[in-house]
């Protein structure tokens, strides 16, 4: 069966496909997924039309999958006559382009022409992305939007307004309609009117005589008790507890030290430090008392208990007993029930006569009324909106295709991609690949396996408004990167927000900076060992200018009349200065002898190398950066787009490589503009030292010796001995004819 042919690009070390045409992109449902560069990305964290995004997002779980992709682009390629109207990229869609030979182009067709006359446009031809989006706004701010959600200026009677206004405040998280007001749904209103009937319900209950066991004055009886209950309960407690054994009476009254901690600190007026302690003095079988005698922390409320509670049960008296407050509570039980039988509702913001209002009233029938009108109108609101989801799949579905099923847009340098949210400006240099970061100790987990360096940037602009991304170092040096430096950060519409540095991820950025690093290394760790040793020099000759001021002025501080030589045994009680011994000076002579022979042996190896002493040169230098440039070379070969962007919800399908020379694209470096002109002279530069000079001279002249009296004479070849180079020239040899010859 003949297939159709693909077109495949290559680059990141992977075979792309190349998507340019409107048939590719309808068809991307026959190209094998394993071919895909990505199989998902998120609707957050990127650049692209985030409306686009939310039609393609079909089960709302805030991701775009290829089945949601491929399915985008079978349904265009039903609903255009013409495909390729999808490679122009237009939101402006000629009405001739919708197919009209199929139900869903026929109705999105007609909905298409009704939108153009909603805006007086009755002789348009195509129709645009703005004209889709004033349409929609002038139809959503309708009575009957068809979103099933009415808010109160759906209706002009004040009472049902009124109403809605009450569900309203009743419905946490209201639903929202169209014209983003409030509002409310078949749910909310069910919701309410069911909760309305059960506490009409349990207030009726309320009205019983049982429940009411004092009359109108159980209410409050019933709040008093139980403002008092615990510590009542407790009190006689306690007594039953002293009743049993007597040892028992000294305990459950607090002891004297609790007092005096009580006490520490000024009382207030109401002695809320005493709130633990017992309500009253507990003795065996004592009544509790009412009126004297009382924790002054609890006087008023147990006054009010006596005053709401016990009087309308037992009369004027000024103690409870055991009895009588088993027999109280018994009696006020009925209520206790009630009061936690109370329904779980939101209606507490309404008062009971206006529950019974709302009851009685014909309300529910009008609200029913309004909501099937609304849900009347749903079709035609849903034909608007897929002819809004045509005309933004026709202007960016192929831009996300080539930044979902290949990366052309990435790889080709047309442009940000979609992952690419802006560019941070530090350290002289402009980094294109930043990508969106939520929460950065999840995101560095994974993105570090990219083999690339990373700075993870907290951004924060004039609004105060908050960001997190990180940045992809691909050229340059890391010598000035560090953790708490700032630069500029420009979002893809140009809004600069500042940038600090609040983590790094450290791999190789090239050959060339890999090549330097242990030399650069070695140099920061000399600079910090001198640094430790000239610190720790300086603390020790700072404690000694100290010991010396103290000494002094232990000296001059003592009397007079003193002997000479006893003050000077007090000035002098220092320890002696420890002296080095024989041991310990031959083992500085053994290390220092070691030391200069391995240098001698170094150094006549490496003299003994004659012409090819450049290539010993070169040896030398690749023993000390080679393995940083193969580790470098090995990293820069496998640094991978793809964890980076996994960590933030994708789901890339093949091995992105970023290689040096992409790399370089990605980071630009500071360069002088061409044509530019530099004035060289700098009047602040450090002056030039002439000591290098001296010490290249001086060297030279000890070579020089040292070749002429002939210490090089074991390493260098015979022909570069002084002797045969001053030899003199040997008498010119006479041949045998002239020495054959007659004498004159």
């Amino acid at each position: 069966m003949q297939t159709f042919q693909w077109k495949f690009f290559r680059s990141g070390g992977v075979d792309q496909v190349h998507l340019t045409r409107g048939e590719e992109l309808v068809r991307l449902g026959e190209l094998d997924q394993k071919l895909w560069v990505a199989l998902a990305c998120p609707t957050q964290g990127v650049e692209f039309d985030a409306r686009t995004l939310e039609f393609l997002d079909a089960d709302h779980d805030r991701r775009v999958r290829a089945s949601e992709l491929i399915a985008a682009a079978r349904w265009v390629g039903q609903v255009l006559s013409d495909v390729e109207e999808l490679a122009r990229r237009s939101d402006v869609l000629p009405l001739s382009a919708i197919a009209t030979s199929n139900d869903e182009g026929a109705l999105l067709e007609k909905t298409a022409r009704e939108l153009l006359e909603s805006l007086g446009k009755h002789d348009a031809t195509a129709i645009s992305l703005q004209d889709t989006v004033d349409a929609i706004a002038h139809f959503d701010q309708q009575a009957a939007n068809g979103d099933g959600v009415v808010p109160p200026s759906a209706s002009s009677d004040p009472d049902v307004q009124a109403l809605i206004a009450d569900i309203v405040r009743c419905t946490p998280d209201a639903p929202v309609d169209r014209s983003n007001e409030p509002g409310v749904d078949r749910e909310s209103v069910a919701t309410f009117f069911t909760s309305l009937t059960e506490r009409l319900r349990w207030i009726d209950e309320g009205r019983s005589e049982d429940v009411l066991s004092l009359g109108d004055a159980t209410p409050g009886a019933y709040r008093a008790l139980e403002a008092v209950r615990e510590k009542i309960d407790d009190y006689f407690a306690r007594a039953r507890l002293a009743a049993y054994d007597e040892r028992a009476a000294a305990v459950v009254n607090r002891t004297q030290d609790a007092y005096l901690e009580a006490t520490r600190e000024a009382l207030t007026a109401g002695a809320e430090a005493l709130s633990d302690f017992p309500l009253a003095r507990v003795e065996p079988g004592r009544p509790l008392p009412l009126v004297e005698g009382i924790n002054p922390a609890w006087t008023d409320a147990l006054h009010t208990f006596r005053r709401l509670a016990v009087e309308p049960l037992f009369g004027d008296i000024d103690t409870l007993s055991d009895t009588e407050w088993s027999e109280l509570k018994a009696r006020l039980t009925p209520m206790r029930n009630w009061m936690s039988a109370e329904p779980a509702t939101h209606l507490g913001p309404l008062s009971e006569q206006r529950l019974r209002e709302i009851s009685e009233g014909e309300g529910r029938t009008q609200l029913d009324a309004l909501l099937t009108a609304d849900e009347a109108r749903a079709p035609q609101a849903n034909a608007i909106a897929r002819v809004e989801k045509l005309i933004r799949f026709n202007a960016n579905l192929l831009d996300l295709a080539n930044n979902f099923v290949a990366f052309q847009t990435f790889y080709r340098r047309q442009g940000p991609a979609i992952f690419q949210v802006g560019t941070l400006y530090i350290d002289r240099r402009a980094c294109d690949l930043c990508v969106h970061v939520s929460n950065a100790d999840r995101h560095i987990k994974l993105a570090g396996h990219s083999n690339a360096y990373l700075l993870y940037c907290d951004l924060r602009n004039a609004r105060g408004e908050t960001m997190s991304i990180a940045a992809a170092i691909t050229d340059g040096d890391v010598d000035n990167l560090m953790v708490g430096r700032n630069g500029v950060f420009y979002d893809r519409d140009g809004n600069d927000w500042d940038a600090t540095v609040t983590r790094i991820v450290d791999n190789p950025i090239s050959i060339r900076q890999a090549f330097w690093s242990p030399y650069k290394k070695a140099l920061r760790l000399l600079e910090s060992q001198l640094t430790k040793r000239a610190q720790a020099a300086e603390a020790k000759s700072t404690k000694k200018l100290e010991a010396g001021v103290a000494s002094a002025d232990a000296a001059t501080s003592q009397p007079s009349s003193a002997p000479t030589g006893t003050g000077a045994a007090a000035g002098t009680d220092q320890p002696s200065p420890p002296k080095m011994d024989l041991g310990t000076l031959a083992a500085i002579g053994v290390g220092v002898g070691g030391l200069t022979a391995a240098l001698s042996l170094f150094l006549g190896a490496f003299l003994g190398l004659g012409v090819w002493m450049p290539l010993g040169i070169i040896g030398l230098i690749l023993l000390i950066s080679g393995p940083s440039m193969f580790i470098a070379w090995l990293k820069l070969r496998t640094r991978n787009l793809g964890p980076l962007l996994d960590a933030n919800g994708w789901a890339v399908n093949a091995m992105a490589r970023v290689n040096v020379p992409l790399g370089r694209s990605l980071t630009g470096v500071a360069t002088l503009p061409r044509g530019s002109s530099r004035e060289l002279r700098d009047p602040f530069a450090e002056p030039r030292s002439r000591w290098p000079r001296y010490l290249l001279i001086a060297t030279a002249l000890i070579l020089a010796v040292l070749w002429w009296t002939g210490r090089f004479d074991a390493w260098l070849p015979e022909s570069a001995h002084r002797e045969v180079i001053f030899a003199p020239a040997p008498p010119p040899a006479h041949s045998p004819a002239d020495s054959a010859s007659p004498s004159p």
